[in-house]
């Protein structure tokens, strides 16, 4: 019981903190949200500072599933690499209510000069290393990283857009072009439709 309490404050923390932001986000918020009692709260965190960390925590953990799933679940180089770029078709509807979830932790922890931003921008590199791994295993291990950074990039700044714009069909738009740039990066040749 103690840790499931546990793991439901953490896991409504996650929640709020996406939806409001952690700044915005009370104790008070989360107690309500688990309903339960302040008191009981506190004991499984004193601070918000460690839910936060906590939080980053599962984040970090989700984030390495995904990515291995998606690496397992595709059978080559750039298959993998879509996977990423359709994450934002795929999270749509809360991208564009409340952006990237890690993008917009790391941009509020980074404003506060909080010491958990360190934590959060790991998670931002899981998405680079992993990127720049695909890009390796498709023959381009010297532009790799760049190439990585480059479509990551593109990712947070297309979903800091629609969470803008609240514009679906510019996601749709960025996604193809991003995959349009991809192919041209990878020597991907498309066949022309004959008619």
């Amino acid at each position: 019981m103690i840790l499931q309490t546990r793991a439901e404050i953490v896991a409504r923390a996650d929640d709020l903190f996406y939806r409001q932001g952690y700044e915005r986000t009370s104790f008070a918020d989360i107690a309500a949200a688990v309903k339960i009692s302040r008191g009981n709260f506190y004991y499984h965190f004193k601070t918000k500072d460690e839910i936060l960390d906590a939080v980053i925590e599962i984040r970090a953990a989700r984030t390495a599933a995904m990515l291995d799933g998606w690496a397992a679940g595709a059978k080559t180089p750039r298959a993998r690499i879509v996977a990423f770029i359709r994450m934002l078709i795929d999270n749509r509807a809360k991208i564009m209510l409340f952006g990237c979830p890690v993008g917009t932790l790391c941009g509020e922890l980074s404003k506060l000069d909080h010491a958990a931003q360190k934590g959060a921008n790991k998670i931002m590199a899981q998405f680079a290393e992993w990127l720049t791994a695909r890009f390796i295993e498709a023959g381009k291990r010297k532009k790799a990283p760049d190439l990585a950074r480059h479509l990551l990039a593109r990712a947070q700044g297309a979903s800091a857009l629609a969470n803008a714009l609240h514009d679906e069909k510019f996601i749709r738009r960025e996604v193809a072009a991003m995959e349009k740039w991809l192919d041209g990066e990878l020597d991907v040749k498309r066949k022309k439709a004959r008619g």
